[in-house]
């Protein structure tokens, strides 16, 4: 049976954090979904086609990663594409707090689904989606921490 990981997010931006966490699940899964979905809590800064498009591009030339939006809960999602493993990423004890009670009622609301946590690398740790929008927003250049040009 195919091991499929769905490595959810808004991804507003796709940082180098995030790309490291895909190539990282690769090594256990094998097709990882990056699925980007709507935070109801949060106005987007970056399009969304524009996010598709340059995370398809980090990823041209590997079919075990697919990119797709969605608009649901992601225990449902997860059904659909008969993944049963989420993966995330985490930077420090802040995002595991909020992380672990997401993944429980993930795990309520399909039984099959696991949650896998990834520790971020030491060196991409910083970087969080919110403050390159902050950077970008005030003319900083960005570049260093994303895996496309924008």
């Amino acid at each position: 049976m195919k091991k499929t990981a769905i490595f959810p997010g808004s991804f507003d931006p796709f940082t180098k954090g995030h790309e490291d966490i895909v190539l990282r699940s690769l090594e256990m899964f094998d097709e990882v979904i990056v699925a980007i979905g709507h935070n109801s809590k949060k106005k987007r800064y970056f399009d969304v086609e524009l996010m598709i498009e340059k995370i398809s591009k980090a990823f041209a030339g590997n079919d075990r990663v697919q990119v797709i939006v969605y608009d649901e809960l992601t225990a449902i999602l997860a059904e659909k594409y008969e993944a049963r493993f989420l993966v995330r990423g985490l930077r420090n004890t802040t995002d595991f707090e909020y992380e672990n009670s997401i993944s429980q009622i993930n795990r309520y609301l399909n039984t099959g689904l696991e949650t896998v946590f990834l520790i971020t690398s030491p060196d991409l740790a910083p970087i969080s989606s919110s403050i390159i929008r902050e950077v970008h927003r005030y003319g900083g250049d960005v570049s260093p921490f994303l895996p496309y040009k924008l």
